[in-house]
């Protein structure tokens, strides 16, 4: 699934500088609330986990049982260790879950590492109890706004890279309308990240981390590093909020 290998150094420094803090994450926590109706003993599979941000979050919040699923061993050693969170090695082409298992599927910012968008959907679709929701937390081709979506307002590269590599919604929904799941929603929700300054004391640590910004030539990167340096010089205790889509399929 991943476009870059996350080794162990990988993996902490995506723990270090990729993971939003709890409290700028509460549009998301009342969107997915909205969609996915979760009550104390549900399960939801955590589908391409990461470091276990969103499967901590899904269980403090909700108190929903998360089954964190993710190939990288690297990655699977950070994940939380603790009731209600159990990590376990996948990917969405290939889940080891039973028929069924699951009332709902959580992927954040996956899609676009999946190879075969068609058969991750049926893999998925076999693990969902009837009319469960499958929520992606996502950037798609075609909507990238980067005066929206930071830090690309300093790096046009990777906004180009989003439109010439990442899945576009309507690519999305075909590849899981093959699977018998429909739209149901789509809606851009806001995070809050970090300052300015507290982002350009990071993004050496964030290049390594992010795969978008490992593509970036070492040129692209100084000059959107110049950039961010300015802007901080001008602004550098204001605090920057992101926008995603997400994409609700039933």
């Amino acid at each position: 699934m991943a476009r870059i290998s996350y080794d162990d150094q990988t993996a902490a420094a995506f723990k270090a500088v990729r993971e939003i803090p709890r409290d700028g994450l509460e549009h998301w926590r009342d969107a997915i609330r909205r969609h996915l109706d979760p009550s104390p003993g549900m399960t939801v599979a955590d589908i391409g986990a990461g470091t276990g941000a969103f499967a901590g979050a899904f269980s403090d919040w909700f108190g929903l049982r998360v089954l964190a699923v993710e190939p990288s061993a690297a990655m699977r050693a950070q994940i939380p260790r603790r009731a209600g969170i159990e990590a376990l090695a996948g990917d969405a082409g290939a889940l080891p879950l039973p028929d069924g298992s699951v009332d709902g599927a959580w992927l954040s910012l996956v899609i676009h590492h999946v190879p075969d968008l068609a058969a991750a959907a049926r893999e998925i679709r076999r693990v969902l109890r009837p009319g469960a929701p499958v929520l992606l937390r996502q950037g798609f081709a075609g909507r990238v706004d980067t005066t929206h979506t930071f830090p690309w307002e300093f790096y046009p590269e990777i906004a180009q890279m989003v439109t010439d590599t990442y899945p576009s919604v309507e690519q999305v929904c075909e590849a899981f309308a093959t699977a018998g799941l429909r739209r149901d929603a789509l809606e851009r929700v806001p995070e809050t990240l970090t300052s300015l300054a507290g982002f350009l004391d990071r993004i050496d640590t964030f290049r390594h981390a992010d795969t978008n910004m490992r593509g970036l030539t070492e040129e692209e990167f100084l000059r959107g590093k110049e950039l961010l340096r300015r802007a901080v010089a001008e602004h550098g205790a204001e605090t920057r909020t992101n926008w995603l889509d997400l994409l609700v399929l039933r």
